[in-house]
């Protein structure tokens, strides 16, 4: 049986546990060259007066799967989850 190559492909899904609007509406991953990332995307709509004005586009945040997703934990600190067990700090 061939198995399927994963390698440059992802795919994301609606995030139906999202609580509110700075948590990610779809989520998923993907490997780029045998390397796997986390993968975050917003849907927004082009400020009045700029080039996609009116336009519907995502905005997508990756991070590795391998790496800490910030400095406190990469320190050793305990990363602080909320209730619903999200982290909803976006650092951008």
């Amino acid at each position: 049986m061939k198995q399927y190559d994963n390698t440059n492909s992802g795919m994301m899904l609606r995030n139906e546990n999202r609580t509110k609007d700075t948590q990610p509406e779809f989520t998923g991953s993907i490997n780029i060259e045998g390397r796997e990332f986390w993968l975050s995307a917003w849907v927004n709509t082009g400020k009045p007066g700029s080039k996609i004005d009116g336009k519907r586009y995502f905005s997508i945040k990756v991070n590795p799967k391998d790496a800490p997703s910030n400095a406190k934990f990469a320190t050793g600190q305990q990363r602080k989850w909320d209730d619903e067990g999200f982290d909803d700090e976006i650092p951008f």
